[in-house]
């Protein structure tokens, strides 16, 4: 019998930018429960919370101070427990976002941790002496400069791939592993249905030898994390692993090697950045490279493992702005367009919040005005190696996670409908017409096209397990494929572009009549052997 979560549909929701029911200007739980309906009207069956634990916010919830308890911002644990109970009123599962291989510097174990050498709580962090005076090597974090922050208490220092206020856990030692297995339990008790984990890859890391991502000890931490936890319920788990390949994909995702269900891999959306540099150094899309990217995580993993598909979530820009046209004149059409071209794959697709109505990036032109520790950590470390200002905003209006955290776009009214309040992040200005009320008011919305999708994937088998081909592979404007599954095949043509181009179908493909799918055009080409294809024009036909 297949998985569950095989048909499914996971909506990302990210709680301080969702929705705001006590109008202190933060999103919270209440919020998301008074939406509920609206998500179960979109289709999606799986909704992924951001974290929600106790945290000083430094990482907008990221770093995790207490793993038991709820941000007061958010609200409280009785809120959860309405949410979870309410959820599951309309069959819609709760994953939660399980952030382990770091804490909150104001943690109680850290706390106790930096206290003295010799304390019980001392190793549950990485903690190292100094060399030459100095940091005990030249790893970097993450978020920008040194992975480690000298204690003067006890004159070592400890180890943060992220900010230094999230101090990496010792994963070696099994007192730590066992306080989170515990506290995964406790969650799975509640009611959860499953978890994403956050930077899972790195939990395994041996920093001494500065191997930090997919070691042998991360699976056999994973694995044993299955057998004590989800493993003995019927749940959905999915890791962020940014480093891995199809065939390191399959490590984690093979159902016969009891680790996860699936994973977030990134070699797709690291396509737009300039290579061997970060993810700030932009270049443009190479159309021919996502199609082979794609095409390989489509068909390289077999029955080894299962793909999770996603343009967004809460650290990526938004896809309509990035690889799509978000001006009025195409918006719509290439939001469908993208939508189309995912939906379509293999996998359990992942759908960001206001993505399904079209949000776009947002354009402060002051660096006051962002929020993300991320992008502010770049834009100091910039100024001060003396780039030029314009270079540095350019950058970041294009790749700041801040694009995908203002806040959702509910109507018309003062701050989107967000809020009565002042809202903690500026609102986007296009919020009068992108929102929530005009999608739903209109039958040829993208929130239409994305409820479609939805529907199509629930009732076609095709979709779920079809095989995939590629086809036109070196053609530079459109992105086609074909889905097989016993005696049926389904077309998938996309014209990536705003630019006119002609279709022309391969002559091994056979068949004698064929019905429309779906399509972001009312009509529809007579012969879809040959035809022009309209700007940002994506059509799926049934072939018979």
């Amino acid at each position: 019998m297949n998985p569950w979560w095989h048909k499914s549909v996971v909506y990302q929701i990210y709680p301080k930018s969702f929705m705001d029911s006590n109008n202190d200007g933060c999103g919270d739980i209440q919020g998301i429960i008074s939406k509920l309906d609206y998500l179960k009207f979109l289709g999606v069956d799986v909704l992924w919370l951001s974290p929600v634990y106790k945290s000083p916010m430094d990482d907008n919830g990221y770093d995790i101070s207490d793993y038991e308890d709820i941000a007061p911002e958010f609200g409280t644990m009785k809120d959860i427990e309405e949410l979870l109970l309410e959820a599951k009123k309309r069959d819609l599962k709760v994953m939660m976002d399980l952030v382990v291989n770091h804490t909150s510097d104001e943690h109680e174990w850290f706390k106790k941790s930096r206290e003295s050498k010799d304390n019980e709580y001392r190793d549950f962090y990485v903690w190292r002496d100094p060399v030459d005076g100095k940091e005990p090597s030249n790893v970097n974090s993450f978020f920008s400069g040194s992975a480690w922050e000298y204690d003067e208490k006890t004159n070592q220092y400890y180890l943060h791939l992220f900010s230094k206020k999230q101090p990496d856990l010792n994963w070696d030692n099994e007192k730590v592993r066992k306080k989170i297995y515990d506290m995964m339990n406790f969650w799975i008790d509640k009611g959860v249905s499953g978890f994403r984990m956050d930077v899972i890859e790195l939990i395994g890391k041996d920093i001494d030898k500065l191997q930090l991502a997919c070691t042998e000890n991360t699976h056999k931490y994973i694995n044993e994390m299955n057998q004590k936890t989800f493993g003995k319920h019927d749940l959905i788990t999915v890791g962020e692993t940014g480093g891995v390949t199809t065939e390191t994909a399959k490590l984690y995702s093979n159902p016969k090697r009891k680790e996860l269900d699936m994973v977030f891999q990134f070699q797709h959306i690291a396509l737009d950045e300039q290579k061997g540099k970060s993810k700030w150094d932009l270049k443009k899309l190479d159309l021919l490279e996502l199609k082979e990217v794609l095409s390989v995580w489509q068909t390289n993993l077999g029955k080894d493992g299962w793909n999770s598909l996603y343009w967004n979530n809460h650290d990526q820009p938004r896809i309509v702005s990035r690889w799509g046209n978000d001006s009025r004149e195409y918006r719509e059409k290439s939001a469908k367009m993208l939508a189309t071209l995912l939906h379509m794959m293999k996998g359990t697709p992942y759908i960001y919040q206001g993505e399904e109505i079209g949000m776009t990036n947002i354009a402060f032109d002051n660096i006051n005005d962002y929020r993300d520790i991320e992008t502010l950590n770049l834009y100091n470390e910039r100024t001060a190696r003396g780039y030029e200002e314009y270079d540095i905003m350019k950058s970041i209006k294009v790749k700041s996670r801040d694009n995908a955290r203002t806040p959702m776009q509910w109507d018309e009214s003062e701050n989107a409908g967000f809020t009565k309040g002042n809202s903690w992040i500026k609102v986007n200005d296009n919020y009068k017409y992108i929102n929530t009320k005009r999608a739903l008011e209109d039958k040829n919305s993208i929130f239409y096209h994305y409820k479609k999708l939805i529907d199509l994937r629930k009732n076609k088998d095709i979709i779920i397990y079809g095989e995939y081909e590629l086809i036109l592979k070196e053609n530079k404007e459109i992105y086609s494929y074909i889905r097989k599954l016993n005696d049926e095949t389904l077309l998938v043509i996309s014209n990536f572009y705003e630019n006119i181009t002609e279709f022309i179908l391969p002559e091994d493909i056979k068949f004698d009549r064929y019905d429309l799918v779906i399509s972001n055009y009312e009509d529809v080409p007579n012969d879809i052997r040959k035809f022009k294809l309209r700007p940002y024009e994506s059509i799926v036909i049934s072939l018979k």
